[in-house]
């Protein structure tokens, strides 16, 4: 789908979409815990629906190795690898776009030492072995979906396990946000220290009823309109939230005023496109630091923020882990900007977009429904003026 988008400020008040995050993990453990569950407040986005779909054939397929299509999503290929490890001795699995290019690298060295098998050809990853209670030692400065992963597998096995970091895990709040959603369906874990998960082996999910709650990561977006200018009430999130793109609020403030910020992305990755929307047209310069793991996205996202955004008329430089934005006083627009299959990407042209002084062409917006499905719906009540149309 492409679409042009005309220059145009939002306003009204908008509820952003249940938490993807939050999503999965509830999905996840319900489905451990069999029938009886109800998660209300659930967006079916195709990430979500990714894992719907494999947690499915995870509980009911009657193939030892079954194959798992995890579509684009990073989440459910690295929770779910383990726990098939632990349910079914293995899996098979294999995705779209970038998915089976993103580092799997912690999962294999912790396969080579517990003698699991594993193999990744063809766009396919087999894994195959017995998973056994022990110690787990895995880095975790590339990214907390590993230790998530064997947060939901160790507590199946017999006896009691631990994850012992090699280094300072990043985003911190994901793994927070797992041992939360793993409290709720009655199973325990807890850090032992900075470094160290105690996983207590033997224990059984129970059905559980939760609400999802609204997603910090995609109002991040319309608070870049904000920021933009736009005048517009964001409804429907948790204050107290354990989601960790909840410090969207404090970088709102920061980058209210004029002057250079800096802002170090190591817990919050997902937040580089909406942020560097957020800077293009204040004074002064925006350095968003720590953000290599942003290469290893559905798309470079550091070349891809860097072309998008410098298409409108934003003056921004890529660095080898890291973006500096200069503010400008206008963007031209009057452009025609791919979204690079990148539902972010798509996202923040169309928030920059508000305040081009021409309109913006933008190719292959429908990727949005990996995990905002209605985002042009609200886009167009928020006021937001856009043009479906066919070619280049």
């Amino acid at each position: 789908m492409n679409l042009t988008i005309m220059p145009a400020l939002l306003s009204g008040t908008v509820t952003p979409p249940p938490s993807k995050s939050q999503a999965h993990r509830y999905l996840i453990a319900a489905a451990l815990a069999g029938e009886g569950s109800v998660i209300e407040n659930l967006a079916d986005s195709q990430d979500i629906q990714a894992t719907r779909w494999c947690m499915k054939t995870m509980m009911t397929s009657g193939r030892r190795i079954a194959e798992f299509n995890c579509l684009e999503s990073g989440s459910t290929l690295r929770f779910l690898i383990p726990i098939a490890l632990a349910l079914r001795g293995g899996g098979r699995f294999t995705g779209h776009g970038r998915l089976m290019e993103r580092p799997q690298q912690p999962y294999f060295d912790l396969f080579d030492e517990k003698g699991i098998r594993y193999e990744l050809k063809n766009g396919f990853l087999t894994v195959e072995g017995q998973l056994t209670p022990g110690a787990f030692r895995l880095p975790g400065n590339v990214s907390s979906q590993f230790v998530t992963g064997l947060l939901y597998a160790l507590p199946l096995l017999a006896g009691d396990s631990r994850i012992v970091l090699t280094t300072d895990l990043e985003s911190r709040s994901y793994v927070d946000m797992t041992l939360e959603a793993l409290s709720a369906f009655g199973v325990t874990a807890a850090w032992e220290d900075s470094r160290t998960l105690a996983v207590p082996g033997g224990q059984s999910y129970i059905p559980a009823t939760v609400r999802v709650e609204g997603d910090w990561s995609q109002a991040a977006f319309w608070f870049a309109a904000i920021s933009l200018g736009s005048r517009l009430e964001i409804e429907g999130l948790q204050q107290l939230s354990a989601q960790g793109d909840r410090v969207i609020r404090d970088h709102f403030v920061r980058l209210t005023p004029p002057g250079d910020v800096d802002i170090d992305l190591s817990g919050c990755p997902d937040l580089a496109p909406p942020l560097a929307a957020m800077a293009v047209l204040r004074r002064g310069d925006t350095r968003l630091l720590n953000a290599g793991r942003l290469r290893l996205k559905e798309s470079d996202r550091l070349t891809s923020i860097t072309a998008a955004l410098g298409a409108l008329g934003a003056s921004i430089e890529e660095q080898p882990d890291s973006l500096i934005v200069h503010g400008v006083e206008t963007l031209a627009g009057g452009c025609t900007v791919d979204c690079w299959n990148d539902h972010r990407i798509a996202m923040m042209t169309a928030i920059a977009a508000t305040r081009c002084e021409k309109p913006v062409a933008l190719l292959g917006a429908e990727c949005v429904a990996k995990s905002y499905p209605d985002f042009w719906r609200d886009y167009q009540m928020l006021g937001g003026e856009i043009r479906e149309h066919t070619g280049k």
